[in-house]
């Protein structure tokens, strides 16, 4: 298996990290995480726009979380093998052009059917892994280990402010009850398929942009820990059981955060919930994803002193508090404790990824492709939630998620006196 060495600074950029200069590469790369959280999140839009569209059942519009997030798995070995040839920042470039076209899909997808649709989200989720994967070891370069996890926690934050903004604007711009102008006209498959260009063209012309500044702004030199060429995966690296643990925590944290946003517009618009329009109830996912955003703000305070673990931990037993309270209550009651896991979600993905690389050394690299290729639990674990979505019904449904939770509950309390030696 061929992924991404381990990331280092070049000698000179060691020096400038010691002067605190890297704070400009670091808005750079923050940059790109509030972009993939605003992409990620518009499939919170489109799932239910496009369920109503093509009469789907659960199963089938989680299709569309199955081919963005099964990019993940297929393409985090191929971006690997491209980033450890073009580098860093040529290779997020590379990331960008591709997601750009992706989005540019959606173009001739709105008139091609939902499979096009499905295919253009393929695309569009494989230059977003590139990305995952090359920016993820850079912030972790960018610093003390020690501290990564503090690091990550606060790029993911402006990733959350990305998905906290794109519900409401997709509802908005995507969702027929979003323009009052046209709330009462009827419009015809075609047309309400059709909303989707104008939303995704602008965001290829925005990543287009982003790749131009990237080629041309010079950011710190990151070099390859091992020697050019191809490898193969070290068998050593699955002995160590904190990342095997930590990459089964990943796959179950990202599909249980996923489902809950895939499933939160339906949940809303349910009659013993809240009864809302698919339009009304997207203003309220992005209360969900602000949440997480607001988290991950405290956290990276809190986590430099608290053990990662044990907020890890704590953060885990909310959730699965909250979302018991969604499953036995109704009305305002289960709306709002589903919302808040949002909260609580906020640090778990940053937390369990570096505590799953901690003194991995020339290991790194293979750890981060494994680690990557578990973001494909946002593919299965939605398909598992919309299976008992059918079959016993939607608010029933939200104990997959629970169970998510508990195995990273878990794996908090395991590895609490991690870092004991910063």
């Amino acid at each position: 298996m061929e992924h991404v060495a381990p990331a280092t600074l070049s000698t000179h950029d060691h020096a400038r990290q010691a002067g605190g200069s890297n704070t400009f590469p670091m808005m750079i790369i923050t940059l790109l995480f509030f972009m993939w959280g605003l992409i990620t999140s518009l499939n919170d839009v489109l799932i239910p726009h496009l369920k109503s569209i093509y009469t789907l059942t659960y199963v089938q519009a989680m299709l569309v979380q199955f081919c963005f997030f099964g990019a993940y798995f297929i393409v985090s070995l191929p971006a690997g093998m491209l980033i450890k040839r073009l580098g860093y920042q040529r290779g997020a470039v590379a990331g960008l052009v591709v997601a750009a076209t992706g989005c540019a899909m959606f173009y001739p997808a709105s008139m091609g059917g939902y499979a096009l649709f499905l295919l253009a989200l393929f695309v569009l989720a494989g230059g977003i892994t590139i990305l995952q994967v090359s920016a993820n070891p850079y912030v972790a370069a960018l610093g003390a280990p020690a501290t990564a996890s503090s690091r990550l926690t606060l790029t993911q934050a402006f990733n959350s402010l990305g998905t906290a903004i794109a519900p409401a604007l997709g509802g908005f711009l995507i969702l027929s009850e979003g323009v009052p102008a046209v709330a009462n006209v009827v419009k015809t498959k075609a047309e309400e398929a059709a909303t989707v260009q104008g939303p995704y063209l602008v965001l290829a012309a925005t990543l287009l942009a982003i790749a131009i500044l990237f080629a041309l702004v010079r950011l710190p030199k990151i070099v390859d820990a091992e020697e050019a060429g191809a490898y193969t995966l070290d068998k050593k690296v699955t002995s160590h059981r904190h990342l095997v643990l930590g990459a089964i925590g990943i796959f179950l944290y990202v599909g249980g955060e996923v489902s809950i946003g895939s499933f939160l517009i339906n949940f809303l618009g349910e009659s013993n919930i809240a009864g809302m329009s698919h339009g009304a109830a997207a203003n309220y996912v992005s209360f969900y994803w602000l949440g997480a955003m607001i988290g991950r703000f405290i956290g990276f305070g809190v986590m430099r002193y608290v053990s990662p673990g044990k907020a890890l931990a704590f953060n885990s037993a909310a959730s699965i508090a909250l979302l018991l309270t969604a499953i036995f209550s109704h009305g305002p009651v289960a709306m709002w404790a589903v919302i808040a896991v949002g909260l609580f979600n906020s640090i778990m993905f940053p937390t369990i990824f570096s505590m799953a690389l901690y003194k991995l050394g020339p290991l790194t690299s293979q750890g981060s492709g494994i680690l990557c290729m578990a973001i494909v639990g946002g593919a299965l674990v939605p398909f598992a939630q919309g299976l008992l979505a059918d079959t016993i019904g939607l608010q029933l449904s939200f104990f997959v998620p629970a169970a998510c939770y508990t195995f990273i509950l878990y794996y908090g309390l395991k590895y609490a006196g991690m870092y004991s030696d910063r």
